[in-house]
Parts: structure tokens; C-alpha cells; sequence
């Protein structure tokens, strides 16, 4: 078994998303500290969001987002991305899929990254797995910059998808993105995800509201000792 920090520094994963899959695996364990009266499986649940975003330097435009190439610079992470892309491919969820099957992991944990994603949320709704859908919740909660409520998720993702899909390199612009898609499935994947929110925390003893960078602080400690 490795710790999740060295896990990263193998996969030279970028630090912003050494960030967000923290955090992401911190909402989680706070979902599953408060909730009650269903069955989860913690440990698969850590993991995915440890693991959902292991490929996505392929997607990005290095030079959209300088600050996040610190300390290494363009020319590393570049080289890193080209790779990348030679292994895997040019798809960065197949990547990170390949990456999960690398690792030992289980095929829970497999099924669990694989419904991880807005365009998936529709089905997880109507999934009695609420281990899936904390996981796909959980990933919705967090942005480049720290842990929002969904509903600014939800805007910001609309916001940055009205403004990118005029431009010619969308797909490679830092987005989760559901990248054309109609307004109508965008709405239907939005409400799908107030859905799921909904029949979480039916079921906890908290409230979205509660889940904020300083209560998943905590949970990000130890996190960084968690074992795969």
C-alpha cells in the first residue's frame, strides 16, 4: 500500500489537482461522518475522489491558468501532459480510468470514478447507490478555488460553458466540463444534481451549508496518510 501523497508524486500530478481531489475526498468523509440509514462502503468512497481526476492534465490549456504551473513552469508540466497523452490516450477519463486499474484498488472503486461527472447525474438520481451518489455529489461541491454550495457550482459551471463555447479551444479550457450539450439536458443534469443533494442530506445530520473549507480542513489532514 502507498499513501495518497506519494501515489501523486508518482503520477506527477499537478498541484491544483492534488487540491481538488483532497478536497473532493474531504466533502466525502464528511458526508459519511453525518450520514445515517443507508448503506455506504467509506473506504470505496475515499478513494474515488482520491482518485476521479488522476488523468486530467490531458484536457487542460496549460496556458490558460498559469498560477497553477508553479513551482515546475510550463515547460515540465508540458512535457508531463505529452506523456500523458502517448500512455493513455487523448481521453483524460480514460486515463484516469487506466490509472485506477494501475493501482490496486477494487472494482467498486472502478464503477465509482466511472459515475463521477454532470453528465452522469440524471442516472445516479435514480441510482439506489448512495455511495455513487456521494461521490458525484462530492466532486460538484468544490471548485479551482476551494469548497462552494452547488448552486454556485451549478452557475459557475453555466457561466464558464456560456463563455467557452464561443471559443475555439474549449475543450481543452479548465472546465468539468459537459461540453455541448443541449440547454434542455443541461437542465435536466442541473436539476438531477439539486436531486441528489436533496436525498443526501434527507438522510444526515447536517446541512450542505455546513460543509465548508475550514469544517473539510480537518478531514484533508488526514487524508494525506490515507493508504491505497
Amino acid at each position: 500500500m502507498q499513501k495518497i501523497l506519494d501515489i501523486y508524486k508518482e503520477y506527477r500530478i499537478m498541484p491544483n489537482l492534488v487540491d481538488h481531489q483532497l478536497r473532493v475526498a474531504g466533502v466525502a468523509m464528511q458526508i459519511c461522518d453525518a450520514i445515517n440509514g443507508v448503506e455506504i462502503d467509506r473506504d470505496a468512497i475515499i478513494k474515488t475522489c482520491l482518485l476521479h481526476d488522476m488523468g486530467n492534465i490531458i484536457k487542460f490549456n496549460l496556458d490558460y491558468f498559469p498560477e497553477f504551473l508553479e513551482p515546475e513552469g510550463l515547460e515540465y508540466w508540458q512535457k508531463v501532459k505529452d506523456e500523458y497523452i502517448e500512455k493513455y490516450g487523448k481521453d483524460e477519463h480514460h486515463a484516469t480510468m487506466q490509472i485506477a486499474k494501475e493501482l490496486p484498488v477494487f472494482n467498486n472503486v472502478i464503477e465509482f470514478i466511472n459515475s463521477i461527472g454532470f453528465s452522469q447525474a440524471e442516472k445516479n438520481k435514480e441510482d439506489n447507490n448512495f455511495s455513487i451518489k456521494i461521490c458525484c455529489y462530492s466532486d460538484m461541491r468544490v471548485r479551482p478555488e476551494g469548497i462552494v454550495l452547488l448552486s454556485d457550482r451549478l452557475n459557475d459551471l453555466r457561466n464558464r460553458y456560456n463563455s467557452q463555447r464561443r471559443s475555439i479551444d474549449i475543450k481543452e479550457k479548465y472546465l468539468n466540463r459537459p461540453s455541448a450539450v443541449s440547454e434542455n439536458l443541461r437542465n435536466i443534469f442541473e436539476d438531477s444534481l439539486k436531486e441528489i443533494e436533496k436525498q443526501i442530506f434527507s438522510k444526515c445530520k447536517i446541512k450542505p451549508e455546513d460543509i465548508t473549507d475550514k469544517s473539510v480542513a480537518l478531514y484533508i489532514e488526514k487524508l494525506k496518510n490515507f493508504e491505497i
